[in-house]
């Protein structure tokens, strides 16, 4: 008997960063996600196959049930060292998946390439903690670390804001539906952003200003979440990010890459790679691929509608 389990993807568009320290963040899940699919196997091991979203294998191993109980420290990390650190926490939480489990076979599918950074890694996450029966966000924390807005994205079907109170994770389902969705892109930067990296740089550059940062970003969430035209959205879009490239010390990425467009870019989620959003009256298909930047997506071509 096969099991199925799926997770959305994910959009942060305001709040990134400083989500870490309590902020408001808004973000968006993405039509585009990951399957799990489990069924039992034998031998007391997992056998793996993981396909990208052209049906190309793009990971396949056997993982032991005493690789996952002991998780050996391996100081390289590999695919397979990241697999049994999340099963292991898994098994501390809920040891049943393996103590009453002869072996299993799973297969993971993504449905976007997986190096769009739209949450390979979360989605798998959120998928394992619905199949061992677990708390994805304790999951999270016992494992990769992170915001956990990503588990939210992967958990809702709506637009949300999170923040984290207390160190527990608070998730708000928002209505944007505004009637200036379609002057909204999503434009690939051809590379993937590492998110620890950026996080790691984050704490190390954070200044004294932290609470005041965070009162500021909550005003621009808010405004952009009550934005009534596309001129108002532009502009509070536009003030969020000056007010990150600000605190982080870094460029924005649209006085880096497109200072000549007409129009308004935004980093989304780990500044520097990725996905940024464009905001134009006229479609930018054309400017950004003679700039050499092929994947270009409709806000209704990306984002999940509720």
């Amino acid at each position: 008997m096969k099991t199925t389990f799926y997770s959305n993807g994910k959009l942060l568009i305001t709040g990134e960063y400083l989500v870490l320290d309590g902020a408001r963040a808004f973000a968006l899940p993405t039509k585009f996600g990951q399957n799990l699919i489990v069924e039992n196997g034998s031998d007391q091991e997992i056998q793996w196959k993981s396909y990208n979203y052209d049906e190309q294998l793009w990971y396949e191993d056997t993982i032991s049930f005493s690789e996952i109980i002991t998780n050996a420290d391996i100081k390289i990390e590999t695919v397979k060292t990241t697999l049994i650190n999340i099963l292991h926490e898994a098994y501390i939480l809920n040891p049943d998946f393996i103590n009453n489990s002869p072996g299993y076979k799973i297969i993971t599918e993504l449905t976007f390439p997986k190096n769009w950074g739209l949450g390979t890694s979360s989605t798998l996450l959120n998928n394992i903690a619905q199949w061992t029966k677990v708390d994805a966000f304790t999951l999270l924390k016992n494992s990769f670390g992170g915001s956990g807005y990503d588990i939210a994205c992967a958990q809702n079907n709506t637009p949300i804001v999170y923040r984290l109170e207390d160190n527990l994770p608070v998730v708000e389902t928002v209505t944007f539906n505004p009637d200036f969705t379609q002057h909204i892109y999503f434009v690939y930067l051809n590379k993937k952003q590492n998110s620890k990296a950026a996080i790691s740089a984050y704490y190390n550059n954070k200044n004294q200003n932290l609470v005041h940062n965070i009162i500021d970003n909550n005003k621009i969430t808010n405004a952009i979440l009550e934005s009534k035209t596309l001129k108002e959205f532009a502009h509070n879009v536009e003030k969020h990010e000056i007010h990150l490239s600000n605190i982080l010390e870094i460029r924005t990425i649209k006085e880096i890459a497109f200072p000549d467009f007409n129009g308004v870019v935004k980093s989304l989620g780990a500044w520097g790679g990725d996905f940024v959003m464009a905001i134009s009256k006229e479609n930018p298909e054309t400017y950004f691929k003679s700039k050499g930047y092929e994947t270009i997506l409709s806000y209704n071509e990306m984002i999940l509608q509720p």
